[in-house]
């Protein structure tokens, strides 16, 4: 029986790329990040060790091109400075292995010299790279897409670190610049190197994530499109770039749009499931924004199956979309909101020695459920929902945030129709009455009406002794607060609430 043709032509590509790893330094480092990429995905401990050791070899191979004196001597042959780059990025990424290999205080601090020696090697390149004594190559177009890929990367990283860790970076010798940092990686998305399209992933990830999720909820929508259309026009079944397509979707709040996309991606390829795991988390928020917490939960439910990202959210995300359901809605399922919320602590985990700020708040959320008369939570979803800075996206239609604005009006009603029994109740009382306010003042600031979202924002300001639990509702309300202001031309005011929101 004969190999069919594109069976046969994977077996040949793979049969020559996989040859060469032993003595080209691009074809080692390009194999390493692969797997990397998979490792990264997967979580899994086998694959993470797997990816260490290739790129530990790819490093060894580039070690071999390497010149054999330090930078003092600027006479670098063009293979030896292509050996820098790659040397470099295989620093950078076996640092990052090793944060998730191991959580120690050892592994941390090996990872952190590899970034920075990793970090110094890209800032003495360049420097080569601006020499006025620098020749250009044949190869130079692909060793320039890999300084500006190095030092954009670096550049936009720390530029988004908060501010005390950035001053201490800076101390040890450490900079970010983020406009420096995305005009590099803009620089070199545009060239036809190697790396042109890492950088354009990279920057991809900024605008549609990065920026999204650690900033106000406002991506680079036209920036996103401009860099993934010609990827899209030329591979129209590419799995990642239909994923970026649905993200650029749910930035823009066209969700039904964005669900088509992100199912779409999950039919284009099925040797990746870490791609479907990534489609499946965007789904679950999408169909939360339309408030059908079924399927919300189908898919939560899928991730806590498959993924191993982060049980303790998924099985706390699971519990909240119950939680919105009837009793009867939920039997189904075979599940239960209270049952879901009581496992959620025994199922945190670490990555690079530390807790996920995700899961550290779903662990703080579901503790009221560790005793015997559980004290449910008034909207679970909706308050996770900002935390990822849902608000934004629904904020672009009316209906979706009227249809939000509804859900919290029966909340509150719930809330006001409770009965106290003890002091404790009382104070989780207060907290949830503060963080309905600040969930309908953001739904009411969308809806335009902004005296009444403002109204909202000062009675969580004016209930800050009562809040007991969830202290960081004062801080948020200011800093929405503070946004209104700005957006109505009230920048003094809006200023000062935002100073004392930090």
């Amino acid at each position: 029986m004969t190999m069919p043709p594109v069976i046969l032509s994977i077996f040949l590509f793979l049969f020559f790329f996989l040859h060469r790893i032993k003595d080209s330094m691009y074809h080692a480092l390009t194999y390493a990040t692969i797997l990397e990429m998979q490792a990264m995905m997967t979580f899994d401990p086998e694959h993470i060790l797997a990816a260490g050791n290739t790129m530990k070899e790819a490093q060894a191979v580039c070690q071999r091109f390497r010149k054999k004196s330090t930078f003092s001597n600027r006479n670098f042959t063009e293979e030896e400075l292509h050996a820098e780059v790659c040397y470099a990025e295989c620093l950078l990424q076996r640092a990052a292995l090793t944060f998730l290999q191991d959580e120690s205080m050892i592994s941390f601090i090996k990872g952190g010299i590899k970034v920075r020696n990793s970090y110094q090697t890209y800032k003495e390149l360049h420097t080569v790279l601006q020499s006025s004594t620098y020749v250009h190559g044949d190869n130079h177009g692909h060793f320039e897409g890999g300084v500006k890929l190095g030092v954009g990367a670096f550049n936009l990283m720390i530029s988004m670190l908060p501010t005390r860790t950035l001053r201490l970076l800076e101390f040890v010798g450490f900079s970010g610049n983020k406009e420096f940092g995305l005009q590099q990686l803009t620089e070199g998305s545009a060239g036809q190197t190697f790396r042109s399209f890492l950088c354009n992933m990279l920057l991809l990830c900024y605008h549609t994530f990065m920026s999204f999720i650690l900033g106000t909820g406002e991506g680079d929508v036209e920036d996103a499109e401009k860099l993934l259309q010609p990827y899209l026009k030329q591979y129209p079944k590419g799995s990642i770039f239909l994923f970026f397509a649905g993200r650029i979707e749910v930035i823009k709040g066209n969700l039904d749009a964005a669900i088509e996309r992100f199912e779409e991606c999950c039919e284009a390829q099925q040797q990746w499931k870490q791609f479907h795991h990534m489609c499946y988390w965007e789904l679950m928020w999408c169909f939360t924004y339309k408030r059908h917490w079924k399927m919300a939960y189908f898919y939560a439910d899928l991730l806590s199956k498959e993924n191993a990202w982060s049980k303790a959210t998924y099985a706390y995300m699971k519990g909240a979309y119950l939680s919105m359901l009837t009793r009867e809605e939920c039997q189904p399922f075979q599940e239960s909101e209270v049952a879901l919320f009581r496992q959620v602590h025994g199922l945190k985990q670490k990555i690079a020695g530390k807790s996920l700020p995700t899961e550290k708040f779903a662990i703080r959320k579901a503790r009221r459920y560790l005793t015997e008369n559980p004290i449910t939570l008034p909207a679970p979803p909706l308050e996770m929902m900002y935390i990822w800075n849902g608000y934004t996206v629904i904020g672009k239609h009316k209906d979706l945030t009227e249809g939000m604005l509804k859900t919290l009006d029966e909340a509150q009603a719930k809330l006001d129709n409770s009965q106290i029994d003890t002091a404790s109740t009382h104070s989780f009382r207060n907290n949830d009455q503060c963080l309905v306010s600040l969930l309908k003042g953001l739904c009411l600031k969308h809806l335009g009406h902004q005296e009444e979202a403002e109204a909202y924002f000062t009675l969580v300001l004016c209930n800050e002794t009562q809040i007991k639990f969830d202290h960081y509702l004062v801080p948020n309300a200011l800093l929405e607060h503070g946004l209104l202001c700005l957006e109505q031309g009230r920048k003094e005011e809006g200023i000062k609430l935002l100073e004392t929101a930090k």
